[in-house]
């Protein structure tokens, strides 16, 4: 994005896209209400009444200091690769049709890719092999994601993170986490009716469904599943749980996670969204 079309509020941690000032894909306006509090995420997430309302208010969260001071210095600073850019520099929603029947739940967004680009899993390497895979499997109307605007559209498909902010060194505290859920339960409540499976992308993605698993009618088992990739949790009632290795550099670069194996579990959630259960690795 190099042609500013919105408004950069600068603060004492660093800067922000301004809400409804026009970046692409905004759901919030200057009268979103804002959440500085974990209170506030309960209240606010469980009065959105729909999946946009919902979207708008995640975008202006500032409930956790350490996260909005990292997010915004970032947005300032910068990578230098992406120096003549503006960054979104605020927490990502949501992204997919509010009736998706499968939902992607990754860790947080990148640092320069959603930080900058204000939408999940885009203008980062991750992305790239996320959204190729989704393409291939019928889920999405193009293989590239580069920045919000660019005409990417989700097919049955909805992506969101367990946390909303980039995290320093991508590692959120169990408080930030905590205080996100709620925001996440509440994306669960209202996806609920057509939600059928849920891909979670690592560990930690895998470990933050438990504690809000009831939004969905999902009451955890004890012991908890482990994770695994391709590893399928099928409760008695609500969405399945299908496990995949996180789509990070990390992964893919080592091979952990190749593209055929990424295909498999897309391809699968797709199966399952379509009723047909198969063999998987179920763990119950």
């Amino acid at each position: 994005m190099t042609t500013q079309c919105w408004t950069v509020v600068e603060t004492s941690e660093g800067r922000y896209i301004a809400p409804g000032s026009g970046w692409p894909g905004d759901p919030a306006t200057p009268a979103t209400p804002v959440a500085i509090s974990a209170a506030d995420t309960r209240t606010l997430a469980a009065e959105a009444e729909h999946i946009a309302e919902l979207d708008a208010r995640v975008s202006v969260c500032r409930a956790c200091p350490r996260l909005v001071a990292w997010r915004e210095e970032v947005a300032a600073t910068k990578r230098a690769a992406f120096a003549h850019q503006d960054y979104w520099g605020r927490p990502a929603p949501g992204f997919g049709p509010a009736d998706a029947e499968i939902l992607i739940l990754g860790l947080a967004p990148a640092a320069n890719g959603a930080n900058r680009t204000g939408r999940m899993f885009t203008g980062d390497r991750s992305g790239e092999v996320l959204y190729a895979a989704l393409y291939r499997a019928g889920l999405a109307n193009q293989p590239t994601s580069v920045a919000a605007g660019d005409g990417l559209e989700l097919r049955r498909t909805r992506i969101t993170a367990a946390v909303r902010c980039a995290p320093p060194a991508n590692k959120p505290t169990p408080s930030e986490r905590i205080v996100c859920a709620n925001w996440l339960a509440r994306e669960l409540t209202l996806l609920a009716p057509t939600l059928k499976v849920i891909v979670a992308l690592g560990a930690f993605a895998w470990n933050s469904f438990w504690p809000v698993a009831t939004a969905v009618g999902v009451t955890p088992p004890r012991p908890r599943p482990a994770f695994g990739h391709g590893v399928e949790f099928h409760p008695p009632t609500g969405p399945v749980l299908l496990g995949c290795y996180h789509v990070s550099q990390q992964n893919t670069f080592t091979g952990k996670l190749t593209p055929d194996m990424l295909d498999a579990v897309l391809a699968r959630a797709v199966d399952l969204a379509n009723g047909q259960a198969g063999n998987g690795r179920p763990t119950t």
